[in-house]
């Protein structure tokens, strides 16, 4: 009776085994102190890898190319390293201290070019609804245009000008991002060897559909990482075009931000174009007007012709789970939850589909899986 109700009930195992696993996190959370040195040691290593797996996902296609060329990938990987220093070089002598002077300028004018959106909009509502708005909402907009203004000048002064408070006070970051090179490397030389080596760990029978795991993982991060960049350079590119040609002002640092925001999947063209959108309101109507096609426009081409080409549809995540998924991640974890929120969603979504077809295999609760 007790083996027939309990051991062949599938029901009262699912409890049991949910049981100890409460158990067991309650064990863990009592003993967590023991697991200190383990965190520590994720939160050292986990910032080097990530950074070292974008670089490497943008540049193995590069070094595999020449590698079925006979071009050993020592060299190509040292050619690619001096091009990335060439670059920047570049980048550092010429174009972040035109870039800086760009952004400082916009950083200085931003009160005054809230301040002139405020006096249009009184113009156009009246005074009394905006006082009532920022009453009711307990806010003053210049107030927080001039702090905004304050707290951005400081940061961007510590950054291009207190490069030795940084190292001593986010010193984790700059080793991390010196160790880079090093793990990129290696990563590049010795990286298709390193799914064999984890699935040497693993008992044979286990090893084809990890594997299989493992390949659908990199297949969607890897297309993930290098689409997303790319489909963000290019709408920086062609804002930059855009900018350029109608004239708006701040054409450099706009495309820039808009470049940046859109590795944010959705949100993040919402965000590039706020700042656009108050310096064209400002200068002109017509000038507002010239920004509205020339953002419908990119973003035309950007949905019609470069994402589908470049990221193709290998994600498969409908438009509004993505949303939520950055809202969630960056609730939780701030701006890395943002950036790693769909690659993150893309890893769970294919580990749970492949347990969950397991365990289709395995019960017998799905008759049809078992048929196919």
């Amino acid at each position: 009776m007790f083996k027939n109700f309990i051991l062949n009930n599938r029901f009262v195992i699912f409890l049991m085994i949910l049981l100890l696993i409460g158990l067991n996190i309650l064990v863990f959370n009592k003993v967590s102190f023991i697991f200190t040195p383990i965190a520590v040691l994720i939160k050292t290593i986990i910032l080097p890898i990530i950074l070292s797996a974008i670089v490497y996902y943008l540049l193995v296609p590069i070094v595999d190319f020449f590698d079925r060329k006979g071009i050993k990938r020592i060299y190509s990987i040292i050619v690619l390293y001096l091009i990335i220093i060439g670059i920047i070089t570049i980048l550092i002598v010429l174009v972040i201290p035109f870039l800086r002077d760009q952004v400082m300028r916009l950083i200085e004018s931003f009160p005054n070019l809230v301040n002139d959106v405020e006096r249009m909009i009184e113009q156009v509502i009246g005074s009394q609804f905006l006082n009532q708005v920022q009453q009711t909402l307990n806010i003053n907009v210049s107030d927080l245009a001039i702090q905004f203004s304050n707290q951005s000048a400081n940061i961007l002064d510590t950054t291009f000008t207190g490069v030795g408070n940084i190292i001593g006070s986010v010193t984790k970051t700059v080793m991390a991002i010196i160790t880079v090179p090093f793990i990129l490397f290696y990563l590049l030389k010795d990286g298709k060897k390193l799914p064999n080596y984890m699935l040497g760990f693993l008992p044979t029978f286990m090893r084809n559909h990890t594997f299989t795991v493992l390949k659908e993982m990199n297949k969607q991060i890897s297309s993930y990482i290098r689409g997303q960049i790319i489909v963000s350079f290019c709408i920086g590119f062609l804002m930059f075009i855009g900018f350029e040609i109608i004239g708006l002002d701040y054409a450099p640092v706009l495309a820039l931000i808009a470049a940046f925001t859109s590795v944010v999947p959705y949100l993040g063209p919402a965000i590039a174009i706020t700042p656009a959108l108050i310096i064209a309101v400002v200068t002109s109507p017509y000038m507002l007007l010239k920004l509205i096609i020339v953002w419908t426009v990119v973003q035309l081409i950007e949905g019609k012709f470069i994402s589908p080409q470049i990221m193709g549809r290998n994600l498969h995540i409908h438009p509004i789970t993505i949303i939520f998924i950055i809202i969630i991640a960056g609730n939780l974890f701030g701006v890395v939850g943002i950036l790693l929120a769909v690659p993150g969603y893309a890893i769970l979504k294919v580990i749970t589909t492949h347990l969950f077809k397991y365990f289709q295999m395995r019960s017998h609760l799905y008759e049809a899986a078992r048929i196919k």
